[in-house]
């Protein structure tokens, strides 16, 4: 068991008097890893004390207990790295994995002038965007995933499974697969601007480029564009404010709550947690966890397997963001 510790950011939780939640301790957190990494069968749980807890069912959205411009997030993929790593919906305590196409690992390409992902990706701990309903802004269902959100900070890469505390900025309304897909543009809080930084002109005013940098590749989903994908649609092709996101955020929150108590029904989301004693049907004790869920009883972490050559290239597209002649793709 590796130490969560030097992974936080600083965080703390409390929780209302008389709720049943157990209040939300970082410092007891550390990560299980079993498996190698960029493989179908590698995961990384979440612990508490020992315990595993699921990324997104117990991790509180709002680390001081009330809704505010600042939340938790967790990383799935630090900036830099291509491995596309996502939470699994369908398993218990919903582990970190490496997404598949084609029973293979995938991967995100690497197009001019950005490397992978520029900014850290990751989840809001908490949300969920309702497949069962369209959205009122957008006018399409969710995507049926925790909400996106990236930290924009130029703090060093995080981790995989790093918990951050963040300040909303902005975002982006896409639409991917004719479903409305957010992105969250947030700052670690521990950022020597975020103090100064209230949404994303401040940004501009400080770190100059970086709003048409978030925008570029937002927009065409770098990585989509090179395997033949097309553009995703921005909604208003603009961005959306902080008060807007928050706004967005806390609806998200409220459709996970309904279903967490089974008033919305969604096959294929495993809604196990740990920390509400009160909602009954999905409650285990992360004590029993590893026993009850049959999870692999400590870390085992082996030899990373290796990556396909192609991603090591760089990648370019033309004004129209059409592919630039001249380049092979094997997927």
């Amino acid at each position: 068991m590796r130490s969560f510790l030097t992974l936080l950011s600083l965080a703390s939780a409390t929780v209302a008097a008389g709720t049943g939640v157990e209040a939300f301790d970082p410092s007891s957190l550390s990560l299980r890893e079993v498996g190698a990494r960029n493989t179908l069968t590698w995961r990384v749980w979440l612990e508490r004390n020992g315990n595993p807890i699921s990324w997104w069912h117990d991790i509180p959205i709002y680390p001081q207990g009330n809704a505010s411009n600042i939340i938790n997030m967790y990383v799935e993929i630090p900036r830099w790295t291509d491995g596309k790593l996502e939470t699994k919906r369908d398993e218990p305590l919903n582990p970190i994995f490496h997404d598949e196409k084609k029973k293979k690992p995938r991967y995100v390409f690497s197009v001019w002038p950005q490397k992978t992902y520029p900014f850290n990706y990751g989840s809001i701990p908490q949300t969920w965007e309702d497949s069962t309903v369209a959205h009122n802004f957008t006018g399409f269902v969710g995507d049926n995933d925790p909400m996106d959100i990236f930290d924009i900070s130029s703090l060093p890469p995080a981790t995989v499974g790093q918990l951050k505390q963040v300040k909303i900025l902005g975002g982006l309304a896409m639409i991917d697969d004719n479903t409305t897909d957010w992105k969250v543009i947030a700052i670690d809080i521990k950022d020597p601007i975020a103090s100064k930084v209230n949404n994303l002109d401040d940004l501009e005013s400080f770190r100059p480029g970086s709003r048409k940098s978030f925008y570029d590749c937002a927009t065409p989903q770098y990585y989509k564009v090179i395997k033949g994908n097309g553009k995703n649609v921005i909604i208003g092709n603009k961005f959306q404010d902080a008060p807007t996101m928050i706004s967005h955020i806390q609806e998200s929150h409220e459709f996970w709550l309904k279903l967490m108590r089974g008033q919305t029904k969604k096959e294929k989301i495993n809604r196990d947690q740990t920390s509400n004693p009160r909602w009954c049907k999905t409650y285990v004790a992360s004590l029993n966890a590893t026993s009850k869920f049959g999870i692999p009883a400590k870390s085992n972490i082996l030899p990373p397997a290796e990556r396909p050559a192609q991603y090591d290239n760089w990648y370019y597209l033309d004004a129209d963001f059409n592919i630039a002649p001249g380049q092979i793709i094997n997927e």
